[in-house]
């Protein structure tokens, strides 16, 4: 009986549109896992001369025409001109035989009788039955949208979408994050897809089988010899990982790892010993070939302070209490270009249990001092490099976007890519990492309140200028620093998507006046300054955008946020950290207060346990690793932009990535430990990981 009634409807439907107007619709479904609906979908056409009766879908092709991948063309007929469209209704009903799915539809295209084309992009799961609306893709800013059923739209998406994306507070005096029960509560479009869930689900619990370390993971012992590490280390090496076992003693590539191991950001050209680090020119040029004063004044001598550790209550792993120094560390550029570690003090204040530690003390001595300021760098890496700086500041930029911007806004389209997967895998980082049960918080050294001691230290002292690269590497002094290949990819990276944003940017915004009267603009970079930076006005974070020079540079810091600088800081974990004496997670035993009494014996019982090394290990290997639907930087799989300018524009980034990375790869030949994170190829276009 339902068979006979579609047939009748199809045949009067035939009949009244001879002499009507026909509207060529063409849909496209996503190619993406699962994103396949069978049951009923309904449009309707609204422009400004009025709106089409409420139409299902009905083609030759059956229910194939919304699987995955499909692009399926239909007519929809009207009486009369509908004007010029201006968003299309979506909804989709289960048959008896097919309960509700999800759809995933791409776009929807329009070719109306008058010849124009017009875009509805999507990108967006369809999990219900209620009609969901879709704006044409011409990107508009709110003081542009004129119609009143283009901004009937707008306040009635933003309505929801701060609904869907409301803030939440984490713990006091850190950024704050998306308010959400779990994963499933998450909005459909901002959760991982099935491919990414499958993989991260997989990864996460074989972490352990796959580096063959199973057996290990409860072993609350000490290590006895380093060869037994050596065993377990050898079961997933990569190139450089194995470089670094071979090396990792020796001073020049200790003093590397400042410059382009996973934490480049602490390092700074010294203008003035710090008062508390009373190193004497007798302690590191004892040969009198030269002083501190004129390595100085030259330019030649470096700082490493890690004061942000200073009286952190350390962690107890395995019943035993743990250490966290607040090294200070000086470096000297020699004549080689090489730098070189010529003093080592461990803890903050001077005193004579707190010796300064030389390259010309015993070499035990010195390994351990090098010992525990590597473990030190683990934690400021691990808590303000990484996590605070790139994980919880790129939630705040995409809650801040999903909830204030609307899709069809310009800068919705610009970033919505740079957002992807964020909000999920941070909720996961959450869970996994620093709660509780976290690996980080059971089994490193500042686990716990340590952790949120570092953490509100660390936004305190987060700064604009910091956040963007130009400015941070020429505060930091070190624009002429030699073998800096951090520097100068992170230059050539923030430099091509600066030029890209001027663009689209520049292409929107004509005038200050623009900037300044749009409103959704300036919700957002509030939103950002109280969520993110906590009102403190010392961060230098803008609370409104005046120019738009002011947008680009502050846009331009986002995208690099959440691409380049996470790639620079997350992707070599493994490879700087699975060679555990390298980067010990947590250390068992006090620092040394004399010289002349560390031995072999006693660093091995100073690194942490088998059970602790391998955590570490699996955690660092899981964070490392690169998902099948990886999207690198400036590759856009979804179209937002329906202009063929920002197209072209997006185009000519694209081949801008190309040849940096051809460059860099280049360069890189030459080099004994190549620098591959800012590789264009190698950076996703969001925190995904």
């Amino acid at each position: 009986m339902l068979i006979v009634f579609l047939s009748l409807d199809i045949k009067v439907d035939q009949f009244s549109t001879a002499k009507m107007l026909d509207y060529e619709v063409t849909v496209y479904t996503a190619n993406r896992a699962v994103a396949t609906t069978l049951n009923n979908v309904y449009i309707k056409l609204v422009g400004t001369k009025g709106e089409n009766e409420r139409k299902l879908l009905l083609s030759l092709k059956g229910a194939s025409a919304f699987v995955r991948g499909a692009v399926a063309s239909f007519t929809v007929s009207s009486p009369k001109s509908l004007g010029k469209l201006v968003l299309v209704e979506l909804d989709k009903q289960p048959l008896l035989l097919f309960p509700e799915d999800s759809w995933f539809p791409a776009k929807v295209e329009v070719k109306s009788p008058e010849g124009d084309i017009y875009n509805f992009p999507i990108y967006r799961w369809i999990t219900d039955s209620k009609v969901h609306r879709f704006r044409e893709g011409t990107a508009l800013k709110g003081f542009e949208d004129n119609h009143h059923l283009g901004r009937d739209s707008r306040e009635q998406e933003l309505k929801q979408r701060q609904k869907d994306y409301g803030w939440d507070v984490y713990v006091e005096g850190i950024p704050h994050c998306i308010k959400v029960d779990g994963p499933l509560s998450l909005p459909a479009e901002v959760r991982f897809s099935f491919t990414k869930q499958t993989e991260f689900l997989f990864t996460a619990n074989t972490g352990l089988a796959e580096l063959k370390l199973k057996g290990l993971a409860d072993k609350k012992t000490n290590w006895t010899n380093i060869d037994d590490i050596s065993r377990v280390f050898c079961c997933k090496q990569t190139d450089i990982s194995d470089y670094v076992q071979q090396h990792w003693k020796e001073d020049a590539f200790f003093g590397y790892q400042f410059l382009n191991g996973i934490n480049p950001m602490l390092i700074r050209r010294c203008t003035i010993l710090p008062g508390n680090f009373p190193v004497t020119d007798k302690m590191v040029f004892p040969d009198g070939c030269c002083s501190l004063a004129e390595e100085i004044k030259k330019g030649n001598i470096f700082l490493c302070d890690y004061k942000q550790m200073d009286g952190v209550k350390a962690n107890t792993i395995n019943d035993e209490k743990q250490y966290l120094m607040a090294p200070l560390v000086l470096l000297h550029k020699a004549p080689d270009d090489k730098l070189m570690p010529i003093a080592i003090q461990l803890k903050q204040k001077p005193a004579e249990d707190n010796p300064i530690f030389l390259p010309s003390d015993s070499k035990y001595d010195w390994l351990m001092a090098k010992i525990f300021v590597r473990s030190a760098d683990f934690s400021e890496h691990q808590l303000n490099v990484h996590l605070l700086r790139t994980h919880l500041l790129a939630e705040v930029f995409a809650v801040s976007l999903l909830s204030n911007m609307p899709m069809v806004h310009p800068l919705y389209k610009l970033l919505i890519p740079h957002t992807r997967y964020t909000l999920q895998i941070n909720f996961l980082a959450r869970k996994r990492l620093i709660s509780e049960e976290g690996v980080f918080t059971k089994f490193s050294a500042s686990g716990g309140e340590g952790m949120m001691t570092i953490l509100r230290r660390s936004l305190s002292s987060v700064t604009y200028s910091s956040l963007c690269v130009p400015e941070d590497i020429a505060e930091r002094g070190l624009k002429d620093v030699p073998n800096f290949y951090y520097r100068d990819d992170a230059l050539r990276v923030w430099d091509t998507i600066n030029r890209f944003v001027r663009g689209i940017l520049s292409y929107y915004y004509k005038t200050n006046a623009e900037v300044q009267q749009d409103s959704e603009l300036q919700k957002w970079i509030l939103d950002i300054y109280e969520h993110g930076f906590l009102s403190q006005p010392r961060s230098g974070i803008p609370q409104k955008l005046t120019t738009v020079d002011e947008l680009i540079k502050f846009v331009t810091m986002v995208i690099f946020t959440g691409s380049g600088q996470h790639a620079a800081v997350n992707s070599g974990q493994f490879d700087f950290g699975s060679w555990m004496p390298n980067t010990p997670i947590s250390l068992q035993l006090p620092p040394p207060t004399k010289k002349g009494e560390a031995t072999e014996k006693t660093m091995l019982k100073t690194l942490p346990d088998v059970n602790t090394t391998v955590q570490g290990m699996a955690t660092l290997w899981l964070l490392s690793q690169k998902s099948s639907d990886f999207v690198p930087l400036g590759q856009y799989p979804e179209n937002h932009f329906s202009e063929e300018t920002p197209r072209q524009m997006i185009e000519n980034f694209q081949k801008e990535l190309a040849a940096l990375s051809a460059a860099i790869k280049e360069r890189n030949k030459s080099l004994e430990v190549p620098y591959i994170y800012l590789d264009p190829e190698e950076v996703e276009n969001s925190v995904a990981i």
